[in-house]
């Protein structure tokens, strides 16, 4: 949704314009969502579409390399038996300067199933544009 905002505010466009590729490209939004975000838009849009950097608001970086693993913690100091699974993330982002950051962070296995499913969901996505 960040990319069709960038191209809004690229495109200069107006609230109902918006409202319509909003609804056409993410047809899963309640609408309660798209209320809010016309709302916003129709606050802040225009300071975002004036503004000479507008391009450089919609970049979110490019992601270099992505990493998981798998572990079981099977103990600590507080609590002897765990065995509880979870799942190590490692990734590294490029911005528009070329600065690459690197971020790592554990999600239990339900939250990456999630995960999982999220990027399925934009794999598809992306493959209709």
């Amino acid at each position: 949704m960040l990319f069709l905002l960038y191209l809004a505010a690229k495109d200069n466009l107006s609230t109902e314009e918006l409202s319509m590729r909003l609804g056409s490209a993410v047809g899963t939004l309640p609408k309660q969502a798209l209320q809010v975000i016309r709302h916003v838009w129709n606050e802040q849009g225009k300071s975002i579409t004036g503004s000479e950097d507008a391009k450089s608001r919609g970049m979110v970086g490019q992601l270099i390399d992505f990493q998981w693993k798998l572990g079981v913690a099977v103990g600590s100091d507080s609590c002897r038996s765990l065995k509880c699974p979870y799942v190590t993330m490692a990734i590294k982002v490029a911005d528009a300067s070329g600065h690459v950051t690197s971020k790592s962070f554990e999600m239990t296995v339900p939250q990456f199933q999630n995960f999982y499913s999220q990027f399925k969901e934009m794999a598809s996505v992306l493959e209709t544009v």
